[in-house]
């Protein structure tokens, strides 16, 4: 009896088991589509520096929707609303409904399931679009208000830049061409709005596709050449394929005590970085606290969808390792490369160092690879490597050891000088 008990319970359980993996399997998210390109950050970055990732005034997009802290900016969206219904004419039934036909493909775009139902999805997207357009007009037009203070627009862009804040820009743009021509289109109109992220000073290229503002930032660190092979025009050879990662780079005093010279480069480009003739061409360098928030999020974009073509992650792998100390942030103050707005070098240093930790690497850009490679063996070349340890072990081992050299070499010049003195009062008596 106990023997059939036993096996009805068994029984049963097997049967809630498979009914239970039934409906996990019924319930299963569909996988991420072609479009997909707006993520979460993912927590092993996100822990090391959750300011840089969140909204700090206002919420765009699924992700930070809802938030408490955030509310004060919702009412102001709705009145962002009436004023673009006003200003185009259109009819707010119809609108929604337009937004209903592409809600599937706007969902599309994100990284993971949208909780949100159908009704508060499509009132989102109005009320987020309507405040951008509203937010570019006044920042363009420069017609900030008391509400809309002039001071908001440096935390708004900074939240517009956030890889979890973005919505697509594509149903931005299709909301902005039912606003009267002003003779600008969105993209040029985004470029005037983010114009001091674009130190290149490059105008929209002619058919140039944009994901959201993130991928606009990302697009502007780009080299000039990159970006005509991404957007084909013409129409170029493809990118060499990406090396081996190479994890070590002698530190930038290390590589001064073998002999590399620093040197400014020409190029506005920051990953334009140029190695020839032992001279180490390095773009400027401006730190501020924006900086850390700008790289984090563009590094954390290609984290999760350019890890093929993670340009600016690789750049910041050069800079970590070529900063190991703050004397190294010393060095390229010095030379001019580098503008620390962070208060000191450590604080720079730690700001550098801290970029890289948690980011995965499968390999690095050619040009980097070799950069580094050259580099490595610049330093490790003999010739160099005995030059710099004679010269610190025999001349400058010590503060006694260098004051003997500078006053030898002194003694030495004013004796030379001497001689050549001598020789001129002596040479005209032979005459």
């Amino acid at each position: 009896m106990d023997e059939e008990v036993q096996m009805e319970e068994n029984g049963q359980q097997y049967i809630e088991l498979v009914n239970d993996m039934t409906e996990m399997l019924k319930n299963l998210e569909p996988p991420l589509l072609t479009d997909c390109c707006i993520y979460r950050v993912p927590y092993h970055l996100r822990k090391l520096n959750e300011d840089s990732y969140t909204p700090k005034v206002v919420s765009i997009g699924p992700f930070h929707h809802g938030n408490s802290r955030l509310q004060t900016m919702e009412k102001k969206k709705v009145r962002c609303l009436n004023n673009f219904l006003e200003m185009v004419g259109l009819n707010l039934e119809d609108l929604v409904s337009t937004i209903k036909h592409l809600e599937g493909r706007i969902r599309g775009f994100y990284g993971e399931t949208i909780q949100l139902n159908s009704n508060d999805f499509v009132k989102m997207i109005l009320l987020d679009v309507s405040f951008i357009l509203e937010v570019f007009r006044k920042g363009v037009e420069s017609r900030w208000s008391i509400d809309f203070p002039p001071w908001l627009s440096h935390s708004l862009m900074e939240d517009f830049i956030l890889l979890e804040n973005q919505i697509p820009f594509f149903i931005i743009e299709w909301l902005y061409d039912f606003v009267p021509s002003n003779g600008l289109s969105l993209i040029q109109l985004s470029f005037s709005f983010f114009t001091d992220f674009n130190v290149q000073e490059f105008d929209p290229l002619p058919n140039m596709k944009i994901k959201h503002f993130t991928d606009l930032l990302r697009i502007f660190q780009l080299p000039f050449t990159d970006l005509l092979r991404i957007f084909q025009l013409p129409p170029q050879r493809p990118q060499s394929e990406r090396k081996e990662l190479i994890k070590h780079l002698y530190s930038a005093t290390q590589l001064r005590e073998a002999g590399v010279k620093f040197k400014v480069s020409s190029s506005n480009c920051l990953l334009e970085l140029k190695f020839t003739n032992g001279v180490l061409e390095i773009p400027r360098i401006h730190l501020y606290d924006r900086t850390e928030i700008l790289a984090r999020n563009l590094v954390a974009f290609e984290q999760c969808h350019f890890l093929r073509e993670a340009y600016i992650t690789d750049y910041y792998l050069i800079l970590d390792l070529l900063i190991n100390t703050a004397h190294d942030v010393d060095l390229l103050c010095d030379k001019g490369i580098m503008f620390n707005y962070l208060g000191d070098s450590r604080a720079a240093t730690s700001m550098v160092n801290n970029l890289n930790k948690e980011i995965v690497w499968l390999d690095m850009s050619p040009d980097y690879y070799h950069l580094c490679k050259a580099l490595n063996e610049f330093y490790e070349n003999p010739l160099h490597s005995w030059k710099k340890a004679t010269l610190r072990r025999e001349y400058f081992s010590s503060p006694w050891i260098t004051t003997s050299t500078i006053a030898a070499v002194i003694f030495l010049v004013l004796t030379i000088i001497q001689t050549v003195c001598s020789l001129i009062q002596v040479v005209p008596k032979h005459k």
